[in-house]
């Protein structure tokens, strides 16, 4: 199991405190966003969004959502691919320290972005549509020469590389 883990990131002139947790059960009202690391023949997908670069596929919950629900909405939308889940992890997003932090704003203090393994069962046609230009499939020990995102992601693929593939679809 991975040891917590904790950096500081610049998010659009935010400054944030991010801790991985090797867990995955925040309230759910705390769960801000969801992301996937997705397997395909032994290949993880990514997605690059327009303004992000190549990331793993995912994005907020949106109201009415469980952060499953949310997850399976997002993959297909961003990677067109379907399958079965289970949460290896989670971000702890503080803004304690962000001094642009806005009381009663879009995020909370302290939120949670928590992250599931997918086992791919349904690859569509890869449609462009939404916000995301491009799908790969990376092998799992070149996504650090290719992910464009902070460290922690990391810490989320090797989480679900060590749990193996899923067994049964998780009950959202």
């Amino acid at each position: 199991m991975l040891k917590p883990m904790t950096i500081e990131a610049d998010w659009g002139g935010h400054l944030v405190k991010l801790t991985w947790v090797a867990a995955a059960a925040p309230p759910e009202k705390d769960v801000t966003s969801v992301h996937g690391v997705c397997f395909y023949e032994g290949k993880i997908v990514l997605v690059r969004v327009k303004t992000r670069g190549y990331n793993l596929p995912g994005g907020h919950v949106e109201a009415g959502e469980t952060p499953g629900e949310a997850l399976h909405r997002e993959c297909l939308e961003e990677a067109c691919a379907e399958g079965v889940i289970r949460p290896v992890g989670m971000i702890e997003v503080s803004h304690e320290n962000n001094p642009n932090f806005v009381p009663g704003g879009k995020y909370p203090l302290v939120g949670y972005q928590v992250f599931y393994r997918m086992d791919i069962t349904a690859c569509h046609p890869f449609t462009r549509e939404n916000e995301c230009t491009a799908r790969i499939w990376v092998e799992p020990g070149e996504l650090p020469h290719v992910i464009e995102d902070h460290e922690l992601i990391l810490c989320a693929v090797e989480a679900a590389l060590d749990c193996g593939p899923v067994s049964k679809p998780l009950d959202d």
